[in-house]
């Protein structure tokens, strides 16, 4: 009987550090042959770029496929499907199938998907990895004063969620096999403590948490957990279940902002932190051209943290462009937004 391939589903909100977790997989393979799925929520794939841009001769441009046409749970059939039956027809097969779906993704619809007929037989959920950015569940993010929250539910169970992050959030934790408690060297280890602590009272027992810098876990420990997921759909509760896994990305909206060449990045990075706090902007992420430089210049911001750095050349004939993606609740202010990134 043909050895099904293995799958690991990499899920967390925005931010949280999936794209480098998924970079050092790909770097620390160890001669396995990893094809990779990646799934945004915008239109501006920036974390294929950061991947096929990596400089390792194991992130090779023919095993990242990206799909832009919307959130990968609500599209299963259109286009996860067929990219999946591709993959599996290569010749030679990958050995292990990496998934990344975009930040506001719920997993349990994607997982199901891997029981339809067509490719059960071939391919198997080896688990799925929730990546939690520590520094963001420290500072409330997803559940702003989270002792009301749990007395609201404890005074009525049918209490509807009423925060679109709380609920995304707690979907893919509910959904995991693996927790990477991401950006632990930005918290001291009092925080760490409460932060895992909260994060295990939305975990399904024997879910073991890990903690990481930099999305640098061990492949070992990541791949192989041979949980076969989509066998287990029952015991991954999710807020849609009554949905049939269906949600409503009408909560977020995304958008990219041209600015042209830049002078000083560092003027970017405060104009990003200056509209996050105003804005209440989730996401900021892109690439820029400086001017005289001839790398180019990556952005990063989750809220008003913003990280950058030259991550390699620009190519020819690739075109120089200053472009950053927006994510937010609905109702961002865009003419605002695009007129503070251009100064």
């Amino acid at each position: 009987m043909t050895r099904k391939i293995p799958a690991t589903v990499v899920t967390g909100f925005l931010g949280a550090g999936k794209t480098s977790l998924v970079r050092h997989l790909v770097a620390n393979a160890r001669g396995r042959r990893l094809a990779l799925v990646i799934n945004e929520f915008g239109d501006l794939g920036v974390d294929r770029e950061l991947l096929a841009g990596c400089g390792d001769e194991a992130c090779r441009e023919e095993d990242i496929v990206e799909l832009t046409n919307g959130c990968l749970c609500c599209t299963v059939a259109d286009d996860f499907l067929p990219t999946i039956e591709a993959l599996l027809a290569r010749v030679p097969a990958p050995d292990h199938i990496v998934i990344e779906t975009s930040g506001l993704a719920l997993p349990k619809p994607l997982v199901k998907a891997f029981a339809w007929p067509e490719i059960r037989s071939r391919v198997t959920v080896d688990g799925v990895v929730a990546v939690v950015d520590a520094e963001a569940v420290a500072d409330g993010r997803f559940a702003p004063d989270p002792a009301a929250v749990q007395a609201q539910r404890e005074a009525d169970p049918s209490l509807d969620h009423e925060d679109p992050l709380e609920e995304v959030f707690e979907d893919q934790l509910l959904c995991a096999d693996m927790v990477v408690l991401n950006k632990a060297d930005r918290v001291d280890a009092a925080t760490l403590d409460r932060v895992a602590l909260e994060i295990s009272a939305h975990l399904r027992p024997a879910v073991k948490v890990v903690t990481s810098s930099q999305g640098r876990v061990d492949p070992l420990v990541l791949l192989g957990l041979g949980a076969e997921a989509e066998t287990d759909l029952a015991s991954r509760p999710s807020h849609h279940d009554a949905e049939d896994g269906e949600h409503d990305h009408d909560d977020f909206e995304s958008f990219v902002v041209e600015l042209g060449p830049v002078a000083d990045p560092a003027d970017v990075e405060a104009r990003i932190r200056d509209l996050a706090g105003r804005h209440d902007i989730l996401r900021v992420k892109g690439f820029v051209d400086v001017v005289g430089k001839p790398m180019r210049h990556v952005v990063q911001a989750v809220g008003e943290r913003v990280q950058r750095h030259f991550d390699r050349p620009w190519a020819s004939p690739e075109e120089r462009r200053s472009r950053l993606v927006v994510i937010g609740l609905k109702g961002l202010d865009r003419a605002a937004i695009e007129a503070g990134l251009r100064g």
